[in-house]
């Protein structure tokens, strides 16, 4: 930071405290050339994450359309909301933690698909009858057959 008195880039942080419940931080700093007190800002950049549709597409990321498709998937399945919520924090973190702005849907439904493998069988193929747009029965066999693998 520049002191906006004498440009000095040296400085020292006096205080520090948390704002905006936590999701910034403002910083008193104290020039170490002419003693300039000044106030800065510290705040978490979020970049908004864009899915790639099937149709090529661009559209906003949206963690409750994958909440909605797996409360549809487990309906009348003992699986929680809990545990729905906390595979889609999953789901979010490793999409944010790959550094992608840009991911494709098919990614973000493979990763349901995997984590609703192991919560829930029949949740999982109900999803994946959805998701990969079973044509008929044969095709729903193939996937119960890796099941049963």
């Amino acid at each position: 930071m520049h002191c906006l008195k004498c440009g000095c880039e040296e400085s020292k942080v006096v205080d520090s405290r948390s704002i905006e419940e936590g999701n910034a931080i403002r910083r008193r700093r104290e020039c170490l050339n002419c003693k300039n007190r000044f106030t800065t800002y510290e705040k978490i950049e979020v970049t908004p994450i864009m899915v790639i549709k099937k149709n090529g597409l661009r559209q906003q990321f949206d963690r409750n359309k994958i909440i909605n498709g797996m409360i549809r998937a487990c309906e009348k399945r003992p699986v929680s909301i809990e545990e729905i919520e906390k595979t889609v924090d999953e789901i979010e973190i490793e999409i944010n933690n790959s550094l992608k702005r840009e991911v494709e849907a098919s990614y973000i439904g493979d990763m349901v698909i995997e984590r609703l493998k192991k919560l829930d069988e029949i949740a999982y193929v109900r999803f994946a009858s959805v998701y990969r747009q079973f044509k008929d029965i044969n095709e729903f066999k193939k996937e119960l057959n890796k099941l049963l693998k």
